[in-house]
């Protein structure tokens, strides 16, 4: 048991077990994002009738799009590590979709932007959001860790 290819494979797994809740959140939260992105393009190239109604319409799915989006902020905001993970999980997962739906909607990204584009977008916002939640957890630590050495050192007395 204690040869080195055994404690690699229990390292993987060890590993592969501790960011499963991220990669089960992404892949959710990509579903999701995928179901609304499809609805809110047949909402407004395939039923006329909603046209009426384009600003409500197009105010719902960016609505529905912005909490999907923030779900894996919110869910690991202490972990920014499963933060990015997770969000990139679901938006490759998003992006890949959104390039296929271009095949069956003329002039998508045309109108709004190409997959590429939406891949760095999405990619950069949430590096800077699982950053800055990273920076502020380690701010945290450390005022913590400062303040606990404060109280220790006015308890012990001096020599």
């Amino acid at each position: 048991m204690n040869d080195p290819i055994s404690r690699i494979e229990s390292h993987i797994h060890r590993k592969a077990e501790k960011f499963r809740p991220a990669l089960l959140t992404g892949i959710y939260v990509g579903a999701l994002m995928i179901i609304v992105m499809l609805g809110a393009l047949v909402a407004a190239n395939r039923v006329p009738a909603l046209d009426a109604y384009a600003l409500e319409r197009n105010a719902a799915s960016y609505g529905a799009f912005v909490i999907l989006f923030l779900v894996p902020v919110v869910l690991f905001l202490k972990r920014p590590r499963h933060m990015f993970l997770s969000a990139m999980v679901s938006w490759m997962m998003f992006v890949i979709a959104y390039n296929i739906a271009g095949l069956f909607f003329w002039n998508l990204f045309g109108v709004l932007r190409t997959p590429l584009e939406a891949l760095v977008e999405g990619g950069l916002a949430y590096g800077i959001l699982a950053a800055v939640s990273w920076v502020a957890r380690t701010i945290l630590q450390a005022r913590r860790h400062s303040a606990a050495h404060h109280a220790r050192a006015e308890v012990l007395p001096h020599r």
